[in-house]
């Protein structure tokens, strides 16, 4: 399978993301889930011109899975300023379940009350287990269940895919 470059898929969702905050009357701030959503709303922030700086999270504490896999030996603190009553832009790398999406939103309420969230994310595999879907995507792709994509960055951003063991399998 071959997959999309990601620089047309940033060209494509800063487009839609144009059209989406023309007519929003409320501050606009962007805040990146750690680590490839981050870098992914790095480059969106630049090219929309977002005054505000920009935000990250890292979810590891929100997660539903925490107490089965403990935390991330890589956990980064989350950045971000005054959201209440603004526009948040959330952006992630790939949205296959919507659980980290729903921990991001989870933290994001500890912050304050954002008026409104958009989600962007680059890809989106359509494997949902929670009903979160994002209002602007880069790309939808089909994968099967052993495959999972894969982001490398910050310069340049690269996709690829990793392929994990079955359960029951010998690694």
């Amino acid at each position: 399978m071959s997959l999309p470059q990601p620089a047309a898929l940033l060209d494509k969702m800063t487009r839609d993301l144009q059209n989406l905050t023309a007519q929003e009357q409320n501050e606009v701030v962007m805040i990146g889930i750690h680590t490839g959503g981050a870098w992914v709303a790095q480059q969106l922030h630049q090219r929309l011109n977002i005054e505000n700086e920009l935000g990250s999270l890292d979810i590891s504490f929100y997660r539903d899975d925490f107490t089965q896999k403990g935390l991330h030996p890589q956990i980064k603190s989350s950045t971000l300023g005054d959201i209440e009553g603004k526009t948040v832009i959330l952006v992630d790398d790939v949205i296959m379940s919507g659980r980290t999406i729903r921990a991001a939103m989870n933290e994001l309420f500890d912050y304050g009350r954002p008026n409104k969230i958009i989600l962007a994310c680059l890809l989106d595999t359509g494997r949902r287990e929670l009903p979160i879907q994002a209002d602007v995507v880069g790309e939808t792709i089909a994968l099967t269940q052993e495959q999972r994509i894969k982001l490398s960055g910050p310069e340049p951003l690269a996709l690829s895919i990793a392929t994990i063991a079955k359960q029951g399998s010998p690694a």
